[in-house]
């Protein structure tokens, strides 16, 4: 049950999302449809079995879990008629960020960006769903692989700074990953080990 638990304390189920953002479940298919909507980031198939004085029982059901900035992006594309105009909402808001963060010679391929955060991928890794987090992610994680891809020991004290500084956006933009996850997790290579690595060359 550490996964429920987990989901239940950084996630929204369908439900809640609903509840929050006004929305009927027809509503949300349709956002959905149109490409203007996440799909959920975990989906669960659960199994109960009961054994009570009146006999054994057993039941199947399903729960759908989404980011918590998914409220928020309703909120933003519930107006919107097509999945072009919900794309051009998410590019902008993330090359907004970049360009915050001092990040505008980076250029990811903001269409597979676009993909990932609707198939529900950026809901599971950061910890909104939203594109400013994204933007941020996708930042740090390409400026700490960039400065530690032959190591730290042999960082400048510029370069360790700025690894430092990256390491510290990702811990901020990146979700905490499900229990199962995190050994395999960005979180795990390039915060946790990193983070470890670096203090070790401060001794």
């Amino acid at each position: 049950m550490e996964l429920i638990r987990y989901l239940e304390a950084n996630y929204l189920s369908e439900e809640q999302l609903l509840s929050t953002s006004g929305l009927d479940a027809a509503g949300l298919m349709d956002l959905q449809a149109r490409k203007l909507m996440p799909r959920p980031s975990y989906t669960l198939q659960l199994g109960v079995a009961c054994d009570s004085c009146f006999g054994a029982h057993t039941e199947q059901s399903g729960a759908r879990y989404y980011a918590q900035g998914c409220v928020a992006w309703i909120g933003a594309v519930r107006a919107l008629a097509h999945e072009e105009d919900g794309f051009r909402l998410f590019a902008g808001r993330y090359l907004a960020r970049l360009e915050a963060l001092g990040g505008a010679a980076h250029r990811p391929d903001l269409r597979d960006e676009w993909r990932h955060f609707l198939n529900g991928t950026y809901g599971l890794c950061t910890r909104s769903g939203l594109p400013e987090d994204i933007a941020a992610k996708e930042l740090a994680a390409a400026t700490i692989r960039s400065l530690s891809a032959d190591g730290v020991a042999e960082l400048t004290g510029a370069q360790h700074e700025r690894l430092v500084a990256a390491i510290a956006l990702l811990d901020l933009a990146s979700s905490p990953f499900a229990p199962h996850e995190r050994a395999r997790s960005s979180r795990h290579t390039l915060i946790d080990t990193l983070r470890a690595q670096l203090a070790a060359t401060n001794r």
